[in-house]
């Protein structure tokens, strides 16, 4: 009989979860675009010269995660990144950028997914996402030849839009659209 309660409260919880829905989804007026209005980046700040970020791969040579920090090293036209010790761990020239652009992952946190698997409250984990944002960099160094794509982890919006557009000026890059990218010189052969 109390089988009979349950499967009984689960339609009808599942019933108004449908209206609910089905009232949310209703159609949308369109219109068009002010053809005078035009949409335009808004200028950001200029980054520290020092930033915190973790390095998530992408150089030859290391493949593990790091916590540390980026540094515009501008006397010798390079991106360093350094470690927790202050340590030299990795850098790349300014002239070897050639391309940048800011990424937002959505993931769901290591202690929000053990406890929607060990719980049998599962679905409150399951409904817990956090935005995380990278600075991501495609490079190709002419001295090494090495070449390849990297991300940097940043704190914050601010911060990755400062550190974007300080390292696309300094670089040389153009943007097209969300993405900086350094155009190719027309003496170049393809």
């Amino acid at each position: 009989m109390r089988s009979f309660y349950r499967i009984a409260l689960a339609v009808a919880l599942l019933a108004v979860g449908g209206l609910t829905v089905a009232q949310a989804q209703r159609p949308r007026s369109v219109s068009d675009p002010q053809p005078t209005a035009t949409t335009t980046r808004p200028a950001s700040m200029t980054a520290p010269q020092t930033v915190n970020a973790n390095y998530e791969g992408g150089v030859f040579g290391y493949n593990k995660k790091i916590n540390g920090t980026l540094t515009f090293d501008d006397v010798n036209e390079r991106l360093l990144f350094r470690n927790k010790q202050n340590q030299e761990v990795l850098f790349i020239p300014y002239r070897a950028v050639l391309s940048a652009f800011a990424d937002v992952k959505s993931k769901r946190p290591i202690a929000a997914d053990v406890a929607a698997r060990a719980s049998i409250f599962a679905l409150p984990g399951l409904l817990i996402k956090r935005k995380f944002r990278y600075l991501t960099m495609q490079y190709r160094d002419p001295d090494t030849n090495a070449q390849g794509t990297t991300s940097f982890k940043m704190e914050n919006k601010e911060i990755l839009e400062s550190v974007l557009n300080t390292l696309a000026a300094k670089a040389g890059l153009t943007q097209r659209g969300e993405v900086f990218v350094r155009r190719r010189d027309p003496n170049d052969q393809p």
